[in-house]
């Protein structure tokens, strides 16, 4: 039995969706976000909430998986999905450049760029060591995340890299010196 899938999704009324097939569509104040529904699982909406409700009981591994994409998508359309990444390391930094591209410095004998793919934007701090990614689709914002903590992931001796902001690290103990 699906608990997540009974939950009802609050509608605000400034979300509208259409479905067509198994492709729905979620428009809001922040955006549009299209998402798949898996097939045998259907949306109802009554009174300001939309509830996912599945076909038969074949279709349960799946009701869960249903809502939690339909709220994913309710939620990014209505506050949106964010991402913290910390840069730490002597010289490490990120900047902006033209909106649409973040150029890293991580210790190489080059600056890396990195291409922000559609809908995603990236704040950035004075110190340049702190990231802020956000958009309205979950997939997308989380995907971007972890290709750029990819670039450089945290060292677990020195504890350098670019991590997420509420990554807990535990540093190792490097080689002990002969005596």
């Amino acid at each position: 039995m699906s608990r997540i899938g009974r939950k009802p999704i609050a509608l605000p009324s400034t979300v509208k969706y259409s479905m067509d097939g198994n492709t729905v569509t979620v428009q809001g104040p922040k955006g549009k976000v299209q998402t798949h529904i898996p097939q045998g699982v259907k949306l109802e909406e009554s009174n300001g909430q939309l509830q996912v409700v599945r076909d038969d009981d074949s279709k349960a591994a799946v009701h869960g998986l249903a809502r939690a994409l339909m709220f994913n998508a309710v939620n990014g359309v209505t506050q949106g999905w964010k991402k913290e990444l910390d840069i730490v390391g002597i010289g490490y930094r990120a900047e902006l450049k033209a909106k649409s591209t973040v150029v890293f410095s991580l210790g190489f004998s080059h600056p890396i760029e990195f291409p922000l793919p559609g809908g995603i934007e990236v704040a950035i701090d004075a110190k340049q060591t702190r990231l802020s990614v956000s958009g309205v689709d979950r997939q997308k914002v989380g995907q971007v995340a972890a290709d750029m903590r990819s670039l450089r992931p945290p060292d677990p001796y020195k504890n350098k890299g670019v991590r997420y902001a509420d990554e807990k690290l535990k540093k190792k103990v490097g080689k002990t010196g002969a005596k």
